[in-house]
């Protein structure tokens, strides 16, 4: 009578066991519980700049452009509340009224006009401090204020290059000149670095040729 099967109990004397070599990658490589790909980085892993350094999130930009305003609208009231106190204490007293009950000086021409004028003065001032702040200051560490309080900082795409004053100032235009002239750019450059594939680039960042990475400090 042939011997029955019994239950099993291993492969033979000889042969490697189950685990002995590793598997080799195959189309479902990478995926949950399967082997990842090699040279790749594993599924969940931050995305990586040229550099090698990993590419800055969505919210710490938004977080880093936030204290940047805040930084820059300190900077102007500097220069924005002195400048109102001084026009109103020229011109309010000569928009008070005479003895006949009308007022001594033209309003349009008394109050309105250098109303306006101190306005673009204003105007020009805010563009001139975001210049030094974005462009003169920025460009020399590729940080700002914000960006290093997030630990971010902007390099170029290329790994080879440095951060350049041209840079810094395509940057610049892009994100407030055309931002301020076109309505509705700024959230469209803010944005397009949630679908932009590889490096999440804002529009600036393109036009510049620079991307936001992540530091240790």
């Amino acid at each position: 009578m042939p011997p029955q099967p019994g239950p099993y109990s291993g492969p033979p004397a000889g042969y490697p066991r189950p685990g002995a070599y590793p598997t080799p990658p195959g189309p479902y490589a990478g995926l949950p519980g399967y082997p990842p790909v090699p040279g790749m980085p594993p599924p969940g892993s931050p995305t990586l700049s040229p550099r090698g350094l990993p590419l800055a999130g969505f919210g710490d930009r938004l977080l880093a452009l936030l204290i940047d305003g805040l930084v820059l609208g300190a900077a102007s009231l500097v220069f924005v509340v002195p400048a109102f106190i001084v026009f109103f204490m020229l011109v309010l007293p000569d928009l008070s009224t005479g003895p006949d009950g009308q007022p001594i000086a033209d309003p349009f021409a008394g109050f309105l006009l250098p109303l306006l004028a101190l306005e673009a003065v204003i105007f020009l001032v805010m563009f001139v401090l975001s210049y030094l702040y974005l462009v003169e200051m920025m460009f020399k560490t590729g940080q700002t204020i914000g960006k290093r309080a997030m630990k971010l900082q902007v390099v170029p795409l290329d790994p080879a290059g440095t951060l350049t004053r041209k840079a810094a100032a395509k940057r610049w235009v892009v994100h407030q000149v055309v931002g301020t002239v076109i309505p509705g750019f700024s959230y469209l450059d803010g944005l397009w670095q949630l679908w932009d594939k590889p490096w999440q680039q804002c529009l600036h960042d393109k036009f510049a040729g620079t991307v936001v990475v992540k530091v240790a400090g």
